[in-house]
């Protein structure tokens, strides 16, 4: 059965028992600062749960967007995604146990409308109760009489603890005993098993859950039941994904029509040893290996937060979209790619969806743009860092050490870009140990550094002397002298601050920059870069390099001797034609040796810092 249709009879079958059909709500929570994206289909739904009236009734059904990263390490198995779709009917105050748990059974077995899978793989699990509720009985009565009136024989209900059978959104909310379906995705456990049997056929993925009932009744606060809800509500949920790979005869879902033009542009796009290239999982096919899994989950859940408003950042959502896409471009390279990739298989990924979701068709273009560039971004710093890594993994091998210094995991951090989960990941990938707690002492102590000095005048801006920093410090000046031509030579570098990111710079000028004067300074700047020119640099007295009209801070304090960079033809540690030269300044380095080596120049923004005072955002790529 083709993912389309699983997706038409689902909701087709709740909207023929009387349930309003609802669009997905977006990724990002709208009233819920506590969590970054919306995890499970009744997120949205949490006011309607706790008792307020839903316009369109008490019968509800939808296929929710989810994204989860709390499972990200086991990417690459066969059922988990960053991001998935929940399949969800809820019943506000309606229907209850009986009529829940007899609908999900129906459109699980019925071959006609349902999804026609065999009652006999079929395994349910019940809450065994605890302090906070009694064991649920009823639903377990209820499964029985079920399995009994259709011949379904042999042990297949069981009683779990609340860790597995208790749903609860957070510390606070609606909450509630469950019951939960799995499917022997084998075909050969048939004849039932034994609870430690069930557990172990689980362990191995030999059974999967395909539904999961919640009934809520109760309500928590700060972690704790507190009492029962007015009025007794059923969330179901079922994920797309995995009820696809049931359907479909797969072992994974990565197998399934859902990833099926995913996977082929990836295969498309990977050399032929990487294609085959398979890294620690043993139970992954060669034909799709681990790293092809990851990079089709992470560009698809990429894709989806941006289709919904997230971009690359360093916080909150745009740092969990950010680390994605960082963690699919070393899983492409694993599999030969070459860069720029990601770029087409974000094109599969909105081939995939762009009939189902208006925004990823609408923005295509734009999610494209942002997955490059973060790609781009990226790769500037990647192999410098990974070279960095592997002379340090040799040292600590040549030590005898599986400890990793904080100092060397802040280095990768905060000079080549790498997220620190990812620091950790490759950590573990060569059995080596971070010490967090010292890690995070550091970085702490940094902020705290970075916080006071920030209170202070910047100077030169440069905050570490990573590659991509130090191009970026090449660009400043170029930018200087660029807004010099095209605003007046009124314009000075009032301060500047540089990160792996982006370029900051500070400059006098009285009035808000039209577009035509940042599209001029873009292309002065760019022109500039293309040029290839030398950047060099020469030492003089204060009072020679003065003499040379080279800009430099009005009012700083200088020594006798100054360095002057400058950018010009034939540039060179002499001074040759320093005095016809594009840009010179006062400046302690450290710079590129030649223009071409910064990439594409991009203003990201320009705003007022202060009276008579603008400020530009820029970035390279």
């Amino acid at each position: 059965m083709k993912s389309s249709e699983i997706r038409r009879r689902f909701l087709a079958f709740f909207e023929e028992r009387g349930h309003a059909v609802l669009p997905s709500a977006s990724l990002i929570p709208e009233n819920d600062p506590s969590v970054l994206f919306n995890t499970a289909g009744m997120q949205p739904l949490v006011p309607y749960l706790l008792g307020e009236k839903h316009p369109l009734g008490t019968r509800l059904v939808n296929l929710q967007k989810c994204v989860r990263t709390v499972d990200i390490d086991d990417i690459g198995d066969n059922t988990h995604a960053t991001f998935f779709e929940m399949m969800g009917n809820w019943s506000l105050g309606d229907y209850f146990k009986k009529e829940a748990i007899g609908w999900s059974y129906e459109l699980l077995t019925n071959k006609e409308y349902g999804f026609g899978l065999d009652p006999q793989r079929l395994y349910v699990t019940c809450f065994e109760g605890n302090e906070n509720a009694p064991k649920d009985e009823e639903s377990a009565q209820i499964w029985s009489d079920i399995f009994k009136k259709n011949g379904v024989t042999g042990e297949r209900i069981y009683f779990m603890s609340a860790k597995s059978n208790w749903w609860t959104p957070g510390d606070n909310g609606p909450c509630g005993p469950d019951t939960e379906m799995f499917y022997d995705v084998t075909g050969k456990l048939t004849e039932g098993l034994t609870k430690d049997e069930y557990i172990q056929a689980d362990d191995k993925q030999q059974v999967v859950e395909i539904w999961n009932d919640v009934f809520m009744e109760y309500q928590s606060k700060d972690g704790k039941v507190v009492g029962k809800l007015e009025t007794k509500n059923v969330d179901t949920g079922s994920g797309y994904e995995r009820v696809a790979m049931v359907l479909q005869g797969k072992t994974d879902i990565f197998s399934t029509d859902i990833f099926e033009n995913i996977i082929a542009k990836i295969r498309e796009l990977s050399s032929d040893a990487g294609a085959t290239l398979d890294s620690s999982a043993t139970d992954v096919p060669k034909e799709i290996s681990k790293s092809m899994r990851i990079v089709a989950d992470h560009i698809r859940t990429s894709v989806m937060l941006i289709s919904d408003g997230v971009l690359p950042s360093n916080t909150d959502q745009g740092y969990i979209l950010r680390r994605l896409l960082r963690r699919a471009v070393r899983h492409a390279d694993n599999l030969g790619m070459k860069s720029g990739s990601l770029f087409w298989i974000a094109d599969s990924v909105i081939d995939t969806y762009q009939e189902v979701y208006e925004n990823v068709q609408k923005q295509r273009e734009t999610i494209k743009v942002a997955v490059d560039t973060e790609e781009k971004k990226f790769r500037n710093t990647l192999t410098l860092g990974l070279k960095e890594f592997n002379k340090y993994i040799k040292r600590l091998q040549d030590e005898s050490t599986k400890e990793v210094s904080s100092e060397f995991v802040f280095k990768l951090v905060t000079s080549y870009g790498f997220p620190y989960e990812m620091v950790v990941e490759m950590a573990k990938e060569n059995s080596l140990h971070i010490d967090e707690a010292e890690y995070l002492k550091l970085f702490e102590e940094h902020k705290n550094l970075s916080r006071s000095g920030s209170e202070q005048k910047f100077k030169g801006g440069l905050g570490d002397t990573s590659d991509i920093s130090i191009r970026y410090h090449t660009a400043t000046h170029l930018l200087h002298q660029a807004l010099r031509e095209v605003l007046g030579t009124h314009v000075q570098q009032k301060g500047s601050n540089i990160t792996t990111e982006r370029l900051r710079f500070d400059f006098a000028h009285p009035t808000k920059l039209t577009d035509e004067e940042k599209f001029k300074i873009e292309e002065l700047v760019n022109q500039k870069i293309q040029e290839a020119l030398p950047v060099g640099v020469v030492t003089l007295s204060y009072k020679d390099a003065e003499a040379t009209g080279a800009l430099h801070f009005f009012g700083e304090k200088y020594g006798d001797q100054v360095t002057v960079y400058y950018i010009a033809k034939d540039a060179d540690e002499k001074g040759t034609n320093l005095d016809i030269a594009y840009s010179k300044e006062f400046c302690g380095g450290p710079h590129v040796k030649n223009t071409s080596e910064i990439g594409t120049f991009k203003i990201a923004k320009e705003e007022a810092v202060s009276q008579g005072v603008r400020r530009i955002k820029a970035v390279i790529s």
